[in-house]
């Protein structure tokens, strides 16, 4: 049974017992998630508007996080997330990201985990929302996108998602100059990556990290 965690930061993640791994970093969840995903990803990227492509909705922290900064600023973000497991509502009450999230965190986060999957919903001020619950590894990717999130499980627990395969198909619906972040620093998914052609970096990685990736498509 999945159990809440209390990350270094204050912050809930989740952990799985049967694949021995947490949704975030033990080190902080809300403080790995900015650093990665809004600091050296949406930040990074200047499309304007800009579409995502989330590989890994999880606990909706990432989708929250972009939501409050898009408030902050003028562009529109459309936002698409993929998930096969959504978690279930008790779990969902329980986590307290909105807390980190600035005064309107909770209200939006209610509105992100509320809205109807595969459905377009307009969460706030230039955030659109579109969470699809499917199986990544079987589905045909569609649209185009400047920023790819992906934030899937290791590649020790998850190989299935990390294969050249999976990022050919996130190749062919990203923009030329759109942009990859992963926590992953491992070797071979920057081989895979530059063979799907993408122009992959190492980057300082969050407490706890020494390296991620950043990747940008040729």
């Amino acid at each position: 049974m999945n159990e809440l965690i209390i990350t270094s930061d204050g912050s809930h993640t989740i952990f799985v017992p049967e694949i021995d791994e947490h949704y975030h970093s033990v080190h902080g969840a809300v403080q790995e998630s900015t650093f990665i995903f809004i600091k050296n990803g949406f930040n990074f990227c200047e499309a304007d508007p800009l579409s995502i492509l989330e590989i890994g909705f999880g606990t909706g922290l990432n989708a929250l996080l972009t939501a409050v900064k898009s408030m902050a600023g003028t562009r529109e973000v459309n936002y698409t997330s993929i998930e096969k497991y959504p978690i279930d509502n008790k779990m969902i009450s329980s986590l307290n990201h909105h807390e980190f999230a600035g005064e309107n965190g909770k209200e939006i986060f209610h509105l992100i985990h509320s809205s109807p999957w595969n459905t377009d919903v307009k969460i706030c001020k230039n955030f659109n929302l579109k969470k699809i619950e499917t199986d990544f590894t079987k589905e045909q990717l569609s649209g185009r996108y400047d920023l790819i999130y992906f934030d899937a499980f290791g590649p020790d627990k998850q190989p299935e998602m990390w294969t050249r395969e999976m990022f050919s198909g996130i190749s062919s619906v990203s923009n030329k100059n759109g942009i990859l972040i992963t926590y992953s620093a491992k070797g071979e998914v920057k081989r895979i990556l530059k063979a799907c052609g993408f122009d992959v970096t190492l980057i300082p990685g969050p407490p706890g990290k020494r390296q991620m990736i950043r990747a940008v498509k040729i």
